[in-house]
């Protein structure tokens, strides 16, 4: 099957090199021009494990390629994806400027029949706007798609090419059999389902599923602060309530909050879609508030322990990516914790596997970035861990104290039990787990 993939950002440059592994051909679709010319060089603009691979294998067999040209790839394609950003506007909402930009480049140089797939994350009723545009510009027969993804950043490959399920709303025989056909190779290897629906049940089930996901660490980070408060391990509690049959014990990981592109985004999409229905979405709303406040509790908890006094401190800081396996550093809560004890007067001395590129271009200056992890704890007053990369996880404790200026850790993401760091000597602060 041709492809045309509008967007090689994350979601657009994975999908596309998945699908020609799996034997299709794809044209990758992107305005940038930089961008473009790294893939045909066969360098990936981001990081993601296993992209590299794929992409080597895609382009040495010419089952992939990349171009400005928009005419040519809608011309060449039967199957079109958008998977361009919908960046968060002022007021919340998604901005469709790019997806509605690129539908009406497909509706003025389409000359055949195609089945135009959305791809990007998108509102509830953006097929029909989608629809209403293409209808004003082109009599030539087409087919709206909604296909959200759900793919995580650091897995997103394994996300792909075994996916729980496939959600494909449509409403004629002819895109459910290509869709069907085109997701096929990547369902057999488990048997899992793809769920056909409405094109507005599909919009709102991406919607639904990050919500619930980013409510549930919320829901866990509260009860870490009120685990602190009475005294007691959320662990515990965690474990008490989670081997309920009922609660999938997924994602009750307490920390400093949420990040990246999706959840913060499109939480306050769902909210701002459900406005215009006059519904609060309490529950949703509830989630935004308490991810804004759990980036501050680790500043909070610095700010206490050295009375407010953090001018001339140094930091040492380990992890600046939103999560793990990713370079992606968007709404990244380790950003809100430099920008507060910057504010402060502290110093920061920053380390990350992948992610130091980003954070350069965003804070300059402002910050040093170390070139090993260790590096980072020369001469330092504490160390903050922000991401829970596995590189940090099993620390040589004794080495640490040795670099170290003062021995005391602000672990953000409960990487390690406080039993142990406290028998070597450290003053240990985490989330929820303060007195265990």
């Amino acid at each position: 099957m041709k492809i045309a993939v509008f967007g090689t950002g994350y979601v657009g440059l994975v999908a596309g090199a998945c699908f020609a592994d799996a034997g299709n051909h794809v044209i990758g679709v992107d305005i940038d021009t930089n961008k473009i010319k790294m893939l045909q060089e066969g360098k990936s603009p981001i990081y993601e494990p296993g992209l590299d691979d794929i992409l080597e294998s895609a382009l040495a067999h010419k089952r992939i390629e990349f171009t400005t040209d928009k005419e040519k790839a809608i011309k060449e394609a039967s199957v079109i994806f958008i998977a361009v950003g919908t960046p968060e506007g002022e007021d919340g909402s998604a901005d469709l400027t790019h997806v509605l930009n690129v539908a009406d480049e497909i509706a003025t140089h389409m000359r055949d029949e195609k089945v135009i797939v959305m791809k990007s994350t998108v509102p509830v009723g953006t097929a029909e706007k989608v629809e209403a545009l293409m209808k004003s510009k082109t009599k030539v027969k087409y087919h709206i798609v909604s296909n959200p993804e759900f793919l995580k950043e650091g897995a997103s490959i394994t996300d792909f090419l075994k996916p729980d399920r496939v959600v494909i709303g449509c409403t004629t025989e002819h895109a459910r059999n290509v869709m069907g056909e085109l997701y096929s190779p990547f369902i057999k290897a488990n048997n899992h389902p793809i769920l056909f629906m409405s094109n507005k049940a599909a919009e709102l089930t991406k919607y639904a599923a990050n919500a619930f996901l980013a409510t549930k660490i919320s829901f866990i980070n509260e009860l870490a602060q009120l685990a602190d408060s009475v005294g007691c391990d959320v662990n515990d509690v965690k474990r008490g309530f989670t081997t309920d049959a009922r609660i999938n014990p997924a994602f009750f990981y307490p920390g400093v909050g949420y990040g990246g592109s999706c959840f913060p985004k499109d939480v306050k999409a769902l909210i701002k879609t459900a406005e215009t229905f006059d519904l609060p979405m309490d529950v949703v709303r509830g989630t935004d508030r308490v991810n804004e406040k759990q980036k501050s509790i680790l500043p909070a908890k610095i700010k206490n322990h050295f009375k407010g006094k953090l001018q001339g401190l140094k930091f040492a800081l380990w992890g600046l990516s939103f999560k793990p396996r990713t370079d992606d550093v968007r709404e990244a809560p380790a950003y809100v914790i430099i920008d507060e004890l910057l504010s402060a007067g502290a110093s920061i001395v920053a380390y990350d596997p992948a992610a130091m590129p980003n954070t350069k271009r965003h804070f300059g200056n402002k910050i040093q970035l170390a070139e090993e992890s260790l590096d980072a704890l020369k001469g330092a007053d504490a160390l903050i861990v922000a991401t829970e990369w596995n590189e940090f996880r099993t620390p040589d404790f004794a080495q640490l104290s040795s670099l170290m200026k003062q021995k005391i850790i602000f672990d953000g993401r409960n990487v390690y039990e406080p039993s142990k760091v406290r028998e070597h000597g450290f003053t240990y602060y985490c989330i929820g787990r303060d007195h265990a």
